[in-house]
């Protein structure tokens, strides 16, 4: 089957789960729900819906319990939606993708700031290490413009043999 179809199918599924899910659904277990994704198997017969739950583990597994026992409910709103000969048979899987997001922007922010802590500090120390050397900085440049001319003098004096032409490379042509 055609990819483009998968995923427009995958797409109904994933608007009326959710919809079923954040409106019609009245189990107390399942709250701070999110679904992140629908994949659907190539023969349109199995759906695995993703979803993100908000909570502890213990909040989380008590909404995975909670949707397992919806499926039926669920799988019927997803019919009404979908005009196919078969309706997919759904299962629900917890992603673990948006926490883990979460976590990773947490650690770059901690790292931001370290990083932010740490330039104030070796900035600091630069400055005054400017202040004491600033004849070593000068001798060093004036190495290093010594250095580049002598390589530019060197390249200039050395013997540079002509590049073959393409002719060269070419079989003889037979004459006529």
């Amino acid at each position: 089957m055609k990819t483009f179809r998968l995923a427009r199918v995958a797409e109904v599924i994933r608007e009326a789960a959710a919809k079923a899910i954040l409106l019609e659904l009245k189990d107390p277990r399942v709250k701070n729900v999110t679904v992140t994704r629908v994949e659907v198997s190539a023969d349109l017969q199995h759906a695995k819906i993703f979803v993100s739950v908000m909570g502890s583990e213990k909040e989380q597994n008590l909404t995975m319990h909670g949707l397992k026992s919806a499926t039926g409910f669920i799988q019927s709103r997803v019919a009404q939606q979908l005009t196919t000969r078969y309706v997919p048979r759904i299962t629900f899987i917890l992603d673990h993708g948006v926490k883990r997001s979460i976590a990773v922007s947490q650690l770059l922010q901690a790292e931001r700031k370290l990083r932010e802590q740490t330039d104030t500090h070796t900035a600091a120390e630069d400055s005054e290490a400017d202040q004491e050397t600033p004849d070593l900085e000068a001798d060093s440049e004036h190495k290093d413009r010594e250095t580049d001319q002598e390589t530019s003098n060197l390249e200039a004096n050395s013997e540079h043999p002509d590049p073959p032409s393409p002719q060269d490379h070419l079989p003889p042509t037979p004459d006529r």
